[in-house]
């Protein structure tokens, strides 16, 4: 499934208030910069990310993601590339509650599923990151993340950064889906 350009520019200007009213200051360059990743499900609403990048280099990564109240990024893992160790990134949540879900003891989840994917969710260790707090995920870690009910904004810090070839449990989500035009 693909997104319009109209709902791309709905999603930056939401997010780029979201982070506003955090006191995080973006350039309007930046603003106009910002990710949708709607994974390509047709529901942003409920399975889709904002994020912006601030440097992507071969050694490390610094972004911002913003995510809608109840938004979840699908579950994925970041995988060794050409030799190389996968990501390894911390979140740091600065607004909002973000639930994430990694690799271990499952425990009883307080994350709505998106319907339709269950399935496509496996992994259910949960931490909840409320502001000032965060979380380190190793390398080639399933891992999938949630927003409360006000909506969440996390900081992340890791190594490069290559989300084109993370690896989905959903074999529906197409990472870079394409940009419709509006007629």
């Amino acid at each position: 499934m693909s997104i319009t350009r109209s709902e791309v520019r709905q999603a930056q200007s939401r997010a780029a208030q979201m982070l506003a009213e955090a006191g995080i200051v973006l350039s309007r360059e930046e603003q106009e910069s910002i990710e949708v990743a709607c994974f390509g499900l047709g529901n942003l609403a409920v399975q889709g990310l904002e994020l912006i990048t601030y440097i992507n280099t071969d050694r490390y990564c610094a972004k911002d993601l913003v995510l809608f109240p109840g938004q979840t990024c699908p579950e994925h893992r970041h995988p060794s590339v050409d030799g190389m160790p996968g990501k390894m990134e911390t979140f740091r949540c600065r607004s909002g509650t973000v639930l994430l879900y990694v690799e271990g003891e499952p425990s009883k989840i307080q994350a709505v599923l998106p319907a339709g994917s269950e399935s496509s969710y496996t992994v259910f260790h949960e931490i909840v990151l409320q502001p000032g707090e965060q979380y380190t995920i190793p390398p080639d870690t399933n891992h999938w993340f949630q927003a409360g009910p006000e909506g969440a904004i996390v900081s992340e810090f890791s190594s490069t950064s290559r989300d084109e070839l993370d690896i989905f449990t959903d074999p529906a989500v197409v990472r870079m889906p394409v940009v419709l035009e509006d007629e």
